[in-house]
């Protein structure tokens, strides 16, 4: 059973980078989120999994037996002998400027939900980040044009992305910020002062790539032992609560690298351990043809 806040399978993946192009999901060169999480909703489906969905789990109560309460926020309790907690970096409010606040919805927007959505059309992307440039790349003959602001010199994203933002075409305007945006009803263009110089770029969307608060929420209080707003987990992804494990951005062990592959052994290694503390004497690692003598097989 999955519980999620969001109206649809897929975390953040889904709600804010869909179109985004991943790059370290093993065997795939480069997949879009929307269509990872589509071919993962698949992949589960034979197992009959049950989705509660624009649900919000707001406590874990332990009862007596050893089973967990996962209580949602309108009172439905969820039973389960073990528990996986995988939310991420908890609830996502993205960072804005004053000036984008009043064209939120009307031009403004955090994220790229739909490539086409900006076709035609004279894209600014605000931020330095991957999601920035990565959305920049992803605009390249969908929008009429794509425009940059960066208030630092160099970028933090990716070092081979940013080197093909640079050979692409993309308008690149570093050193600078956006100061006011202008439009009747719709957003139209927007100012930007840079060191020197003030200009107004064309723009019927801006994307504001400048990153998120993230708040844990109700899992902050569930008693699991943290450090740095991250759950603390061993090698086999236990939390220090019985049969409660941890995977993906919300764990930490030393040496983690906050990779969606890495994420997936995690995801593999927590139900493993999971499904021996349920029936004890079980494997843990699966059995593998090249594992049983020759002579069984003969």
């Amino acid at each position: 059973m999955l519980v999620d806040a969001l109206p649809e399978p897929g975390g953040q993946v889904a709600a804010l980078y869909p179109e985004k192009r991943i790059h370290d999901v093993a065997g795939h060169p480069a997949v879009r989120g929307r269509e990872l999480i589509d071919r993962l909703v698949t992949q589960v489906e034979p197992f009959h999994p049950r989705f509660l969905l624009g649900r919000t789990a707001v406590s874990l109560e332990a009862e007596e037996g050893g089973s967990w309460v996962v209580r949602l926020e309108d009172g439905v309790p969820v039973r389960a002998r073990a528990v996986v907690v995988a939310a991420g970096l908890g609830r996502a409010v993205p960072r804005t400027l004053p000036c984008l606040r009043p064209y939120h919805g009307r031009g403004v927007a955090h994220h790229v939900r739909r490539l086409e959505d900006h076709r035609d059309r004279d894209v600014v992307i605000v931020g330095g980040g991957d999601s920035a440039v990565d959305w920049a790349l992803a605009l390249i003959g969908v929008a009429r044009s794509v425009t940059v602001v960066h208030r630092r010199a160099a970028f933090r994203a990716h070092e081979h992305s940013v080197k093909r933002m640079y050979a692409s075409g993309v308008r690149v305007v570093t050193e600078a910020q956006v100061t006011a945006c202008h439009g009747d009803g719709f957003l139209e263009e927007v100012r930007v002062r840079a060191a020197d110089r003030e200009f107004a770029i064309s723009a019927q969307a801006v994307v504001g790539a400048l990153g998120f608060i993230t708040n844990l929420g109700p899992i902050a209080e569930w008693g699991l032992l943290m450090s740095n707003r991250l759950v603390l987990v061993d090698g086999a992804m236990r939390t220090n609560l019985p049969r409660v494990y941890a995977i993906g951005d919300i764990c930490h062990y030393e040496g983690r690298v906050p990779l969606i592959s890495v994420s997936f052994g995690e995801a593999a290694t927590a139900a493993n351990h999971a499904a021996v503390a349920l029936r004890p004497g079980a494997r843990l690692a699966p059995e593998h043809s090249t594992d049983i003598d020759d002579t069984f097989l003969s």
